[in-house]
């Protein structure tokens, strides 16, 4: 059955450590803490990741760029994302759409909201209306109300590149 639309969801979790930038949707906010992780733990562009991966029934970003691989360590998530983008268009499909939330307790990001959306639509050479980007907190609850860490959320439709709409 040929499908002209495909839908992903991704989710990531990321806790706080010392001694890194904070790297959230391709840019470096400023903290005192950094996100633990093989990468640059960038928790909202692996989520994209795997978003895009799963609409297609690719796996997940783990398979594509394990952790146990020393050419993922400390990459830069915006050339993983970029990796992600190519295997989906060399499939024939293209982003419709994205959209994510960040839960974080801190820092606060609405500051760079538009930052983010504008550096991911270059990686995705999507337009601006294209994406959209949430944060929200947890209320103090749980680790993200601890300030202990970062989760974040994407869900996000393909759609074939060959439709005529």
């Amino acid at each position: 059955m040929k499908l002209n639309f495909r839908t992903g969801f991704g989710f990531d979790v990321h806790a706080f450590v010392e001694g890194r930038k904070l790297i959230i949707g391709g840019v470096e906010i400023p903290f005192d803490k950094g996100l633990e992780g093989h990468s640059d733990a960038d928790v909202l562009l692996h989520a994209i990741c795997d978003a895009m991966l799963g609409a297609l029934a690719l796996g997940d970003i783990g398979i594509h760029f394990p952790n146990t691989d020393e050419r993922w360590k400390d990459a830069n998530s915006a050339l993983l994302l970029k990796h992600v983008n190519e295997l989906i268009n060399s499939m024939g499909y293209e982003l419709g759409n994205l959209d994510c939330v960040l839960a974080m307790e801190k820092p606060k990001v609405s500051p760079y909201s538009d930052k983010i959306k504008n550096r991911i639509a270059v990686i995705l050479n999507a337009q601006l209306d294209q994406i959209s980007i949430k944060a929200t907190t947890t209320e103090k609850l749980g680790f993200i109300g601890r300030a202990e860490g970062v989760v974040a959320f994407a869900t996000v439709l393909l759609v074939k590149k060959d439709l005529n709409v």
